[in-house]
């Protein structure tokens, strides 16, 4: 891992967490999410500014009303754009996927409506490719976080509509989704 600092920072958080949640009747959960992700990187010379469909895959576990654990994994899909050079089309490929591992604290608002934020740690891997030629094979741990809103349809099922910013390497990538959340 070459970024303890945050898998620290997370094991920090649960610690201070875990007394309140001790006593707790917990629940189990799984989700799905769709969406868009933006990246905007400079690769080899080559100003990058595309857009891909991203999808997101859940699981946690949610301590009482506020706070839950969870780890997912993340595809942002590919990141593709062409260029003319010189009247030759290049064409740049960049994707990632990874784990991620974190923490969500929720804000309920009602009975069926909350606000929640997430933070943690991104173990990815990636790909970039020049005309088909793979150019680096990037994997890395960074920071995630982000922010949304959900509704509950029933005691077991759950809209969300969110937007987390995903740390890779030098580049930071934005995805909003909508995914449905099912719980045990």
């Amino acid at each position: 891992m070459k970024h303890p600092i945050s898998l620290a920072i997370i094991s920090i958080v649960f610690l201070a967490i875990a007394p309140l949640t001790a006593a707790a009747d917990g629940r189990v959960y799984v989700g799905v999410s769709v969406g868009s992700a933006s990246l905007s990187e400079d690769f080899d010379g080559f100003d990058v500014d595309a857009d891909s469909t991203a999808i997101r895959l859940v699981a946690g576990w949610q301590f009482n009303d506020y706070f839950s654990i969870e780890g997912g994994y993340q595809n942002f899909g590919d990141f593709e754009q062409s260029f003319d050079i010189d009247g030759e089309n290049v064409k740049i490929s960049l994707k990632a996927d990874g784990f991620t591992l974190g923490i969500t604290g929720t804000a309920p608002l009602g009975e069926k409506f909350a606000l929640f934020g997430r933070i943690g740690s991104f173990f990815w891997d990636g790909d970039a490719a020049i005309n088909n030629v793979t150019q680096a094979t990037p994997e890395d741990t960074n920071l995630y976080f982000g922010f949304g809103a959900k509704y509950a349809l029933s005691d077991r099922f759950s809209l969300l509509a969110d937007w987390s910013r995903f740390e890779l390497e030098d580049s930071q990538s934005g995805v909003t989704s909508l995914g449905i959340v099912f719980s045990f």
